[in-house]
Formats: C-alpha cells, structure tokens, sequence
C-alpha cells in the first residue's frame, strides 16, 4: 500500500502520527523553492506540527527549481512524505514517526511557470521560503520575463513582480521572505541580489521601492541532520511497522532549529513558530549562529582529520571510543567554549554541549567524517581561526588540543601523488582524494621542506588565515610537535596522549 491521502484510513499502525482530514482544506500561505530533505525536515516539519494544533493553518506550494529528477512521488502521494526522527535527547533514545501534510502540491518551474505566478494573485500566501544551496544565491544576469528565469533570485523576483502587479503594489501585499541556505546574512544577500536584478530589468522605481519598504527578507539559520531514504534494509523494515510504502520517506536527528532573524511583525506572519520551542524569531540570531559554527561545526573541524586518520568512517563510531569521545568533549568544553569571539553565558555553552554529544552519538545518522574534510582549509579558518585568535588575545596557555587538530589537518592534507588537478593523500595503506581548493598550494608546503619549515610556512600565511599564526606564543611548537609525533607513531597514539588532557583557561 502507498502512502496517499486515500489510504490513510488504511493505515493501522499506532506507530505512525496521522494527519486528520481537515487539514486538507487549509490554505496555501507559504511559497517555498526547493523540494529537498533538509526543508522537508525542518521547515515544513515545523508547519505541519502547528497546523496539527491548529495554530498556523496554512500549507505550502513547493517549487521544484531545478530540472533534475520530476514530482512524480509527491503527486502520487498527495505531497504526503514520513518524517522519521531517530536519535538520543537527554540520554534517552528517541524514535517517532509522522505523516508530514504540510504541502500542498509540488509545481515545476520548467513546465508550470504560468500556475507558479497565479500564485502571486493569493492574498492569504504571505510567506516564501528556500533552499536552493549555497550556489542558489548568487547573481546571475537574469531576464525575469524569461519563463522561467534560469536563477532562483530571477525566479523570485519574477514572482514578487506578478505580485507587485496582481495587488497594485499595496503595502500589505508584501512577503516575509525567509532563505535557509548556509551563507552568512543568507537574507541580506539575496535581497541585495534581487534589487540589483530589478534595476538589471529596468524595473520601475514604484515596484523597487514596493520590494525595499514592503517585503521583509529575514536572515536564518537553520540546523538539524536529515537524510534522505535510508538504505534498503531500514527502509522495509521502517515500511514493514508503518504498513505502507513511502517514495519520499527521510530520517532525521531530533534536535532542531530555525533561527530567523526579526521582529514582532514578523513573529506575528510566521505564527507557526508558537508550536515548537525549535523556531526562533529575534531581533539578533548571532549567538545561535556562534553556539552551532564554534561548537558543533567547528568540533567537526577540528576533529575530522583526527578521526579520519585514525580508521573511524562516521562521527557516531568515534564516539563508541571511549577516548576519542572524550578528547572531543575536552575539546568543546575546554578549549572551544571559553574561545567563542561573542558574549554567551557559560550555562547557554554548557547546554548546547551536551546537545552536541547527543547528536554526535546518534546511532541512525552515518555522518562521514571524509565528509566533513570538504573545502577543509576555508572551514578552518571560518570556524576554528578565530577561535585560536581570541584564545590568545586572553591567555598565554597554547590549546593544546587544540594544536592537536591543526597538526591532523596538515598531516591530512599531505598529498603523496598528483593526477591531474587532484591530490591523494594516504591512510593505513589507502588512498583518499583530498577535496580542497587549496591542496596544491598545500602539495608545494609539503615538497622539499622538513616538518618545522613547513609548519612555520603555513602558520606565517597570511593569503590564507589573514593572520600571521606563526607568532603566535608556543603554537608553532606544539603543532610540530604533534606533527613529528603523529608521523612517527600514528595517529590514534596521539590520541591516547591527550585523551585526558585539559587546558587551563
């Protein structure tokens, strides 16, 4: 049996949350661009739990971007997917199952441009939001009267013109627009994206200023882990409690959050955020946004190269050893915590830690650490740079695990062959391919230079960290150090060195 909204009067398992019926009638009032798992498992999870309570009470008309892949399953299914949540929370393990009917219908831009922009003509959708990734966001000479527009900033701004035009530009008649891609200021930047467009397009000054005065463009941040289908063995067994079969079926973590920047206003069109303690809307969403980059993504930073090195192939397995879990528990507790460039009490730090190691031990997400090695060398410096910076600017103490992960990082990115453009380094008699920008500037490091030179050559490069790590007091040191050990001894002897260590801060 599949999963549609005929046969969820089929469905007889106690294991499954069922929508009930008049949720089906409920308006669209959210636009939102892009049909992917992490927007099915947090925003629209979001919507779909307060229309369940009935706080919302509004669906959403998806817009299928891209021309990869159809909407055949969600046509097929009435838009209805399952929302596996599998994890721990507070020590406990956590498994629920929920029928999402938070969207409406799935329309796609190449076919059904036209039934897209009748869209603008619905007074009751007030809301637009997106995931088009990070490479959606950029500004591309786009003709919006194109259908489609080849951008989604063209496509948006497409649309908000049939809407400037469908209500006479009224004050009302604006957006709350709310982009989830993984850039900083994610909303300043596309709105600084679609008015450049607008004067690219000749568009008259009434509408531009319509589009600034009118229509909110909120910064966001958004985290949790979701997957798309598992593998096939999860898969029939999940099918086979639930007693039917699901095309769109996804996993995720249970932790959630959705951080909009905005005021009450703001608050008062995104009303879905009552239902869930996981949207936040606030004039100022920078200590969420520090709390996940330094601990939770810079955690993954700073240990990647560590664990990789060490034959772990997902963070949930590292954490089933006993001293690797904690060399990353002393790490955030620490060394990370006390380093965070932003004003954050120390029992916001100490909570969202241990949140973190709750997902990190999550036995359902298979989070690849080789993963987690992409574009390794911008990650450093976003995320764990200014860390070491603001370290030293209140201590003399050199983190020494700190240290630890950088020397991993460098040992990581030793490539021991070139083929063409890319770079292979080796672990345990394996070859893996380093996929970073910088590999062959890191490929001359490593030529012709002992461990101190090349550490000293690294550190003192400025083009790429804009500092001068080199003098920093002792850091130098201890990285080469770790570096010469690492290389004679291997990289889980490292670890067992420093599986107690502590920084005194």
């Amino acid at each position: 049996m599949k999963l549609s909204r005929y046969n969820l009067k089929n469905i007889t398992s106690e294991k499954v949350a069922l929508p009930d019926e008049e949720i089906f009638e409920l308006p669209e009032k959210v636009l939102q661009f892009g049909t992917g798992v992490l927007l099915r498992g947090l925003p629209d999870y979001f919507i779909d739990a307060a229309n369940k309570v009935g706080i919302f009470n509004g669906r959403i008309v998806v817009v299928k971007s891209t021309s990869k892949g159809d909407t055949t399953a969600f046509d097929k299914q009435d838009g209805l997917y399952t929302l596996c949540e599998r994890g721990i929370q507070d020590g406990n393990k956590v498994e629920e199952d929920i029928i999402c009917s938070a969207v409406s219908r799935v329309l796609n831009a190449q076919d059904e441009w036209t039934e897209i922009l009748k869209c603008a003509h619905n007074p009751e959708l007030q809301i637009i939001i997106s995931n088009t990734t990070e490479v959606g966001i950029q500004l591309v000479k786009d003709d919006i009267r194109k259908h489609p527009p080849v951008s989604f900033p063209g496509k948006l701004l497409a649309f908000l013109y049939e809407r400037f035009t469908a209500f006479n530009g009224s004050e009302d008649s604006g957006f709350v627009i709310v982009p989830t891609e993984l850039i900083l200021e994610n909303g300043k930047k596309l709105e600084s994206i679609v008015l450049e467009l607008a004067h690219l397009n000749s568009l008259e000054d009434e509408f531009i200023e319509w589009l600034e005065n009118s229509n909110y463009f909120c910064n966001s941040l958004v985290d949790r882990i979701v997957t798309g289908m598992p593998e096939k063995e999860t898969r029939n067994k999940i099918e086979k409690e639930l007693g039917y079969s699901d095309d769109l079926l996804i996993i995720s973590e249970v932790y959630s959050l959705w951080a909009i920047e905005g005021d009450e206003k703001i608050k008062n069109i995104l009303s879905f955020a009552d239902a869930d303690e996981g949207v936040v809307i606030e004039p100022d969403i920078d200590l969420y946004r520090e709390l996940k980059l330094r601990l939770l993504n810079g955690t993954h930073t700073l240990t990647c190269g560590l664990a990789f090195l060490s034959g772990f192939d997902t963070v949930q397995q590292a954490m089933e050893d006993e001293k690797f879990a904690l060399f990353i528990e002393n790490l955030m507790r620490n060394e990370i915590a006390p380093s965070i460039p932003y004003e954050i009490d120390d029992a916001t730090k100490q909570s969202f830690i241990s949140k973190v190691l709750d997902r990190f031990r999550n036995p359902h997400i298979a989070h690849q650490w080789k993963s987690i090695t992409l574009n390794y060398t911008s990650k450093m410096k976003m995320r764990c740079i200014p860390l070491l910076i603001y370290h030293y600017k209140n201590n003399d103490v050199v983190p020494s695990l700190f240290s630890l992960g950088f020397a991993a990082y460098l040992y990581f990115m030793k490539a021991i062959k070139q083929e063409g453009k890319e770079y292979f380094g080796e672990t345990n008699g394996n070859e893996y391919l380093i996929e970073d920008p910088s590999a062959d500037k890191f490929y001359q490091f490593w030529k012709n230079r002992n461990v101190d030179e090349m550490v000293n050559e690294v550190l003192k490069d400025i083009s790429i960290w804009e500092h001068d790590l080199s003098v920093l007091r002792g850091f130098k040191e201890a990285v080469s150090k770790n570096l010469k050990s690492i290389i004679d001894n291997g990289m889980k002897a490292q670890i067992e060195t420093y599986h107690s260590t502590k920084t005194v801060v």
